[in-house]
């Protein structure tokens, strides 16, 4: 299992196909659960199904989150680490968090997974109407809950794979992710990737206890090269611990830091960068000349330069090919919102993307790069494309 390259061919990947968790969602949490909207799920499940179908067409061994998560609980230890998090959560309190323990003690380990991933709900723990009396066993939390409530939060979010681990080499970074909404997400990954025999002796670059880090600021341009989107997820303090860490075990040459808006339509650097051949990127036009970068290497921090120019010196080519997202400005900020940036290379020149950014799409094509064209819809409210639903994990 190695990454070192965006564009590499793809040989195994990591997803997870959307289930209940989506089903919790309501203009009443939306917002807090970081989605723009309520998606249509049996859509969405289809959606990601083609995704995953397109993928295999093409020779990718697909796992997925929720599988390799059972199987993890089968091992006493890591169901104990993981109850152990999920019970850390201070809004349960004492009485509770003790009700709720007993609760996911009885669980299989399928159930288990269900449960950590779509979470649960005051009704489901075994609560009440809210018309009866409080129930005094189970404390002032749980009798202050409405029924609909949630004793552990769903993770809708946990369909974009890509922010809570990235392969450098032959090690895994276990990020550490910014919004609470999302930070339970992390500890599912990390149990998988510390205790599931497929990742028996991986070392581990990074844990969730360090400085916010996410995985979609992060952009292996070339072997050794490494940038990293600093904003509203990943703060500068993160990516100068990644920095450290890749110098210290030789996975990385240089790391460009590159400051993003802190911004909902900039919230990670692959929402407006990514990679589709050894020396291309497809970017939005109304950043790609404003972007600026500061070069770490083990013996120095210098810049801030262009990022186009930094980023070209450090792969040492001479430059690096731009193609705009959409033809005009109008259409450019639409597919912009729309992930069409957002695209997973399988290959040098040939990549994933959603088949609403039109013209992104068509530009990419008249630069010598294949589209496979997935619908996306559904899978776009929580404004994520097909990098961001995807964790390599295996390059050649």
């Amino acid at each position: 299992m190695s990454v070192t390259t965006e564009v590499g061919r793809l040989v195994t990947v990591l997803l997870h196909r959307p289930g209940a968790e989506l089903s919790r969602l309501t203009p009443r949490n939306n917002d807090s659960l970081l989605f723009d909207g309520i998606p249509w799920v049996g859509r969405a499940q289809e959606e990601h199904d083609t995704f995953a179908a397109a993928l295999r067409a093409h020779g990718v061994e697909v796992l997925y989150v929720s599988s390799l998560l059972a199987e993890t609980l089968t091992l006493e230890a890591a169901r104990a680490e993981v109850s152990a998090a999920v019970l850390a959560d201070f809004r349960l309190g004492d009485v509770l968090r003790e009700k709720v323990g007993s609760y996911l003690a009885a669980l299989s380990p399928a159930e288990l997974a269900t449960t950590l991933v779509a979470g649960l709900s005051r009704a489901e723990l075994g609560a009440s109407r809210a018309a009866d009396p409080p129930q005094p066993d189970l404390g002032l939390v749980h009798a202050l809950m409405a029924p609909g409530d949630f004793v552990i939060d769903p993770l809708p979010n946990l369909l974009f794979t890509r922010d809570s681990s990235v392969w450098i080499g032959p090690q895994a970074a276990v990020t550490s992710l910014a919004m609470h909404a999302r930070r339970r997400e992390t500890t599912l990954t990390h149990a998988i990737y510390r205790h599931h025999p497929r990742f028996a002796g991986t070392t581990l670059l990074y844990e969730p206890s360090l400085e916010h880090l996410e995985g979609g600021d992060v952009l292996l341009l070339a072997p050794g090269v490494i940038a990293v989107g600093v904003g509203e997820r990943t703060r500068p303090s993160g990516a100068e611990r990644l920095a450290g860490r890749c110098f210290a075990a030789g996975l990385a040459h240089t790391v460009l830091v590159v400051p993003i808006a802190q911004e909902r339509a900039t919230m990670h650097l692959d929402t407006v960068c990514t990679m589709v051949d050894v020396d291309a990127v497809v970017m939005y036009p109304n950043i790609a000349n404003t972007l600026r970068a500061w070069t770490l290497t083990p013996d120095s921090c210098t810049g801030p330069e262009p990022f186009l120019t930094a980023a070209a010196a450090a792969m040492g080519i001479d430059t690096l090919r731009v193609i705009d997202t959409g033809l005009d400005p109008v259409t450019a900020e639409r597919e912009q919102w729309d992930d069409g940036n957002n695209t997973l290379a399988i290959a040098p020149r040939l990549c994933v993307a959603y088949e609403r950014n039109v013209e992104t799409n068509a530009q990419l094509e008249r630069q010598g790069i294949e589209v496979i064209r997935i619908p996306g819809s559904e899978l776009g409210s929580g404004r994520g494309g097909p990098r961001c639903m995807s964790a390599p994990i295996q390059r050649a």
